[in-house]
């Protein structure tokens, strides 16, 4: 497994202290257009296909669209909702855009799926 992105790492921390992250597939698709970038669990596709949602492609292609930069986390959704805080999993994180991150920081090391870059 690939160690984590020290500076998504440090962002998530930052803005889940700060109150400015988005938790949740159907949140973050409902705060897209607001978001300063998406960050989406790799296993939240097969977690989406269980319950009948749409998951991670359906929230990347979204971002596309928006221009929003979206990253796919390698790891879990348990190990996303930890980097945020969380005691429990979340399969998709948006930032807003009064956290203070550095989106080129985060994209360059992690699976950057985002058009235009």
């Amino acid at each position: 497994m690939r160690p984590v992105n020290k500076a998504l790492e440090k962002s998530l921390k930052d803005a889940s202290k700060e109150g400015n992250l988005t938790l949740g597939v159907k949140q973050v698709r409902g705060a897209l257009k607001d978001s300063k970038l998406v960050v989406v669990s790799r296993s939240a596709d097969s977690a989406a296909s269980a319950s009948g949602d749409t998951g991670a492609s359906s929230i990347i292609q979204e971002a596309e669209k928006n221009s929003i930069p979206a990253v796919i986390f390698e790891g879990t959704s348990v190990a996303l909702g930890r980097l945020c805080g969380l005691q429990f999993r979340t399969s998709a994180v948006a930032f807003s855009p009064l956290a203070e991150i550095n989106v080129n920081e985060i994209t360059k090391d992690e699976g950057h799926d985002a058009e235009g870059s």
